[in-house]
């Protein structure tokens, strides 16, 4: 093994992927090509690890496995499809674009539900206030 390659072990301690995810990769077609030594061990090389790190990323903003798996298949198949490459991600770009505007608007609505709490919390430390009833919160939440 030369100092470039890593066993399973190894990668799955650098990237936080379980052994059994890694391989799951490997099986399932989303990963490029895992090297193997003449005892058929895997061996990872820090291009592996780069794949990885993308995959990762395409996976944890909701990319399917499917699509993942298309877009590696276009990179093993080499120059002549960037165009194919380009519009899969550019799709998924869009999609969590989406997911993301998504959040924002629940994230104000927390933020509103938080500034709430805080000022009627406030008011409550005066004698002469009351929190509000269920009805009144509820009415104050955007829809």
């Amino acid at each position: 093994m030369t100092s470039a390659e890593m066993t399973i072990a190894e990668v799955a301690e650098r990237t936080g992927l379980t052994r059994h995810t890694l391989r799951y990769y490997e099986r399932d077609g989303l990963m490029l090509g895992v090297g193997r030594d003449n005892s058929g061990h895997r061996r990872y090389s820090e291009g592996d690890l780069g794949w990885l790190e993308l995959i990762t990323k395409l996976r944890e903003t909701g990319m399917p496995v499917r699509e993942v798996r298309r877009y590696a298949e276009l990179v093993r198949a080499g120059d002549g499809n960037e165009d194919e490459r380009l519009t899969l991600l550019r799709v998924h770009r869009e999609r969590v674009r989406a997911q993301l505007a998504a959040m924002a608007g629940h994230l104000g609505a927390i933020d509103m539900k938080i500034g709430y709490y805080e000022g009627a919390l406030g008011e409550c430390r005066s004698p002469d206030s009351h929190l509000s009833s269920p009805r009144q919160e509820a009415a104050a939440v955007p829809r």
